[in-house]
C-alpha cells in the first residue's frame, strides 16, 4: 500500500502510485469483484505508462469502515483479483 486517504465517503486505499498510469478506470468487473469482499466498494485500474498492462491502482473500502478494516478489506480484493 502506498497511501490511505480517509475521505467523507470511502476510505481510499493507493495501491500503486497514481502517475505511473496512462488511464485509470473503474471497470464494472473490477467493482464487483470488490463488493464481494466489501459491499459498496470500488476498484481504479489503469494501464501503466509505455505497457499495455493494467493493473489495480486504487481501492476505494466504502464507509462506515475504520482505516485498519480498509486496508485489510483493500489487501483481500488486490489478492482476489490480482491472484
Amino acid at each position: 500500500m502506498r497511501a490511505v486517504e480517509d475521505g467523507e465517503e470511502y476510505v481510499h486505499v493507493r495501491i500503486r502510485d497514481p502517475d505511473a498510469f496512462d488511464t485509470i478506470r473503474t471497470p464494472d468487473w473490477a467493482s464487483m469483484a470488490a463488493d464481494s469482499v466489501h459491499e459498496g466498494s470500488e476498484v481504479r485500474t489503469g494501464k501503466l505508462k509505455g505497457s499495455d498492462e493494467w493493473c489495480i491502482e486504487s481501492v476505494l473500502i466504502v464507509k462506515p469502515v475504520d482505516v485498519d478494516t480498509a486496508v485489510e478489506q483493500a489487501s483481500r480484493i488486490v489478492q482476489k483479483i490480482e491472484g
